[in-house]
Formats: structure tokens, sequence, C-alpha cells
């Protein structure tokens, strides 16, 4: 980070650390997303939609191409964004992941909010996380159920 940004208080995330590009512009914060090219004001759910790029990318090993950052879907006659979702090589969604900011806690309201938006696409995987704890869901499309998974889906094949 550059010297003149370390007067900025970033939490820590539970996710791998990587050393996004930032900048100070018009007196806020930006962050370079290198999905979309372009910076973006960081806030505190972009930090955490940041370091999911990154671990998706780095770590899990999925292609870059596949990620979509905030799709617009229509629930219940209003126009929602989805914080990021990974699609499968047939262009079909299969994982969705729902961003807060670090100190929103995941609670079974944050969990329906972030089903109402799989209520739409319909993912096999659905991750709603505040950086800091992290809840991966699998679903099943004959039961119409979730199930709490212990790690995170491989990329699709």
């Amino acid at each position: 980070m550059d010297s003149n940004l370390d007067h900025i208080q970033l939490p820590e995330l539970n996710l791998p650390h990587f050393e996004p590009q930032l900048q100070e512009k018009d007196g806020r914060m930006w962050v370079f997303d290198a999905l979309r090219k372009k910076h973006l004001v960081l806030t505190p759910e972009e930090w955490v939609r940041q370091h999911w790029i990154n671990f998706l990318i780095t770590q899990l090993k999925f292609p870059k191409g596949l990620l979509a950052l905030e799709k617009g879907l229509i629930y219940n006659s209003l126009v929602k964004r989805t914080d990021l979702v990974v699609w499968d090589k047939d262009g079909k969604p299969y994982l969705l992941i729902e961003c807060k900011a670090p100190k929103v806690k995941l609670t079974q309201k944050t969990i329906e909010q972030a089903c109402m938006y799989h209520k739409e696409l319909k993912t096999p995987f659905l991750v709603i996380s505040n950086g800091l704890q992290h809840i991966c869901l699998s679903f099943n499309s004959f039961t119409e159920k979730f199930t709490q998974e212990k790690c995170f889906p491989e990329p699709p094949v």
C-alpha cells in the first residue's frame, strides 16, 4: 500500500491476505477492481468482496472470466443487485456470494436476504460472508432445501 494510506484502518479478514491496489482521491479511498478494471469506492462491503474475488481466483482457481459482479435481477418487482456470481462453463449460475461489511452479523435475516436472491438464480451453492465469518450452503433443487457445507465449492467443471 502507498505510505499515505497507512492511516487507513482496514480490518484483517478471515480470507487469505492480499494487497489490493488502493488510492486516495477526493478524500475517499478507492480500490482497483481487477474484474471490472476500474477503481471503486472502498466501502467495508467492497473490502470483503475484493478479498473474495482474490480468494476465488488465486486460491480456489476459479477462472476469472466466470465471475460477474453486481448482476441485476428482479425480485418482487424490485431491481436488486447480487454481490458476486460465479457461472459454470455452460453459462449457468453456479455460486452466489453475498458480501456484508465485517461489522454486520450473519443472522437468520441476512441468510434470508441472500436466499431471496438465490430464488432467482438457483445456484447450486450460496455463500454469505462478512469477511470474518462465512456460511456456505449447497442447494438441492429437487427438495428445494439448503444444506450447510464445511468446505467451499470447487470450480465448476
